[in-house]
Order: C-alpha cells, then sequence, then structure tokens
C-alpha cells in the first residue's frame, strides 16, 4: 500500500498526480475496504410521479422506436410522423405502466431513492517493484496539499 484515503477523490487524486508526473500508473490500483450500501431518499413516489416518470422513459423508449422505423419511411413528413408517433404512444404507454406497476405495490415502496456502495477508505496500491517511487512521489502531494 502506498496511501490511504478517506474518500475516492482523493484516492482518485493521489493516481492522478502520479500520472502527471510520468508514474506508469497501469501497476496501480485503489481498493475500496468496508463495503457498504448508502440508499439516499430523494423523495415520496406518488402514483402520478410513477406516471410522470413512466411517461419519461416510454418518450425516449417511444422517440428511439420512431428513429429506427423511419430509417425506412418513404419520405420526409413520413418520417417525422413515425418520430412524432413513437414518442407520444411511448409516453402514454410508459405513463399506464408506470401508474399500473407503482398501484401494484400496494403502498410497500412509495420513495424515490438513489443507492451506491461507498468504502469506509480507498487504499492505492502499487506493485512491488514500483511501491517506493509511488509512495516518494505521493509524500510530495501531501507536501503540496498541505
Amino acid at each position: 500500500m502506498v496511501g490511504s484515503y478517506p474518500t475516492y477523490e482523493g484516492a482518485q487524486r493521489a493516481v492522478d498526480f502520479l500520472s502527471d508526473n510520468g508514474f506508469p500508473v497501469e501497476h496501480t490500483a485503489i481498493i475500496g475496504s468496508d463495503l457498504r450500501m448508502v440508499e439516499t431518499v430523494l423523495g415520496r413516489l406518488t402514483r402520478g410521479r410513477a406516471a410522470l416518470a413512466g411517461a419519461g422513459s416510454g418518450a425516449w423508449f417511444g422517440l428511439l422506436i420512431g428513429l429506427l422505423l423511419s430509417l425506412f419511411a418513404a419520405g420526409t413528413h413520413n418520417a417525422v410522423v413515425l418520430l412524432l408517433s413513437g414518442l407520444a404512444y411511448g409516453a402514454v404507454f410508459g405513463a399506464v405502466f408506470g401508474f399500473i406497476g407503482h398501484a401494484f405495490t400496494g403502498g410497500r415502496r412509495d420513495f424515490a431513492s438513489r443507492s451506491q456502495i461507498v468504502a469506509s477508505r480507498y487504499d492505492v496500491v502499487a506493485d512491488p517493484e514500483v511501491a517506493a517511487d509511488a509512495r516518494n512521489l505521493l509524500v510530495k502531494l501531501a507536501w503540496r496539499e498541505s
């Protein structure tokens, strides 16, 4: 181990510093220890919000389908109609499926959230043949930051 950091950004900054100083970073790794899952609650999820989210994702999917179908359309007018139809149908079906999907949960999970895996510390490690050089460079980084 050539350095230990409380955040991933700190470990990333250390490897970036090594890279900026010509160190062969292909001999390094960032290892997270003591992993835990953190779920951040973003807000309440109502049937209306579920329908709106479904409409948004359905619209994108419908637009993609419309774009693919428009490749085979004979004429610009037909291509535009296919794009707009795909967008509209996708939004409608997405909203319906979002609403129904949320209704079937029975209120068991009526909130929106984002999950991520975080570590309590991030160790920068290097192959034994270059570890001393990496440590020496990271000492310079610590001096510069303090």
